[in-house]
């Protein structure tokens, strides 16, 4: 059985129980050694194998799958954050159904979670945005066309930019063709939840001379939108007009 298990965004208390649990009874670990916390890889067991993906194809990844299964031992593939969000965890599993290994899937807590509480910050406020784009902009790996960093910027929605604080000047630039203006709030969490933690708050206009200054050219997300700012609208849920399924407004 292999078992997919996100990590968290760092911090190894925000790994989930059952994450941890699997962790612990392992016979195999394959992690994505860049981005998950080493300090995690204390939960295995002393006769755990582990292995750094950060040195390995998916060929060879699937070749430590397979040699598992074949000796019936439980492996963990540790991925950083959530699975689900750059993780090249498909690719993975469509090789193990043609295997025919048994798979399942451990969801974690993902570093756009965790930047937000580093920002003690809401992405979704009343009046202001109800909608989280999360993308990365175009690289070395490409985006689909439609999906572009700039067009993506037309909504004017809160955003959360992954795997791209080593192209700060690009993001500005494509950010600024859209409905963000060089005044927008903006924000750079370098490592969320880590030791070495760093919040930068700033506008768009500022995010590349911000990165510069602060020495943020990888591991950061970028946040942006007026989630950040102060001018929101009272939420109507706790709103003592406004009746609910379990309470009627009052009078």
């Amino acid at each position: 059985m292999v078992h997919f298990v996100g990590a968290g965004p760092g911090a190894p208390d925000l790994i989930t129980q059952r994450g941890a649990f699997l962790v612990q009874k392992a016979d195999v670990v394959i992690y994505a050694g860049s981005l998950v916390n080493p300090v995690i890889l204390g939960m295995c067991r002393q006769d755990c194998s582990v292995y750094n993906s950060a040195h390995m194809t998916l060929e060879q990844v699937l070749q430590v799958f397979q040699k598992a299964s074949e000796k019936g031992q439980e492996v963990v593939r540790l991925h950083t954050g959530d699975p689900c969000l750059y993780g090249a965890i498909r690719e993975q599993m469509d090789a193990l159904d043609r295997l025919n290994i048994p798979y399942d899937d451990t969801p974690g807590v993902s570093s756009f979670c965790a930047a937000a509480a580093a920002l003690n910050a809401e992405y979704t406020l009343p009046d202001v945005s109800q909608t989280v784009i999360i993308t990365r902009l175009a690289g070395r790996t490409p985006v689909p066309e439609s999906e572009n960093l700039s067009t993506l910027a037309l909504h004017g929605a809160t955003m959360v930019i992954f795997l791209s604080s080593g192209m700060l000047d690009g993001v500005q630039k494509a950010l600024l063709k859209g409905a963000y203006t060089e005044n927008t709030p903006a924000a750079l969490v370098y490592k969320a939840s880590w030791p070495e933690e760093k919040v930068v708050r700033c506008t768009v206009g500022e995010l590349a001379a911000m990165g510069k200054k602060h020495d943020i050219s990888k591991t950061a997300l970028v946040l942006v939108g007026d989630f950040l700012s102060k001018e929101y609208q009272r939420s109507r849920l706790y709103d003592p007009t406004f009746s609910t399924g379990f309470r009627e407004a009052e009078r």
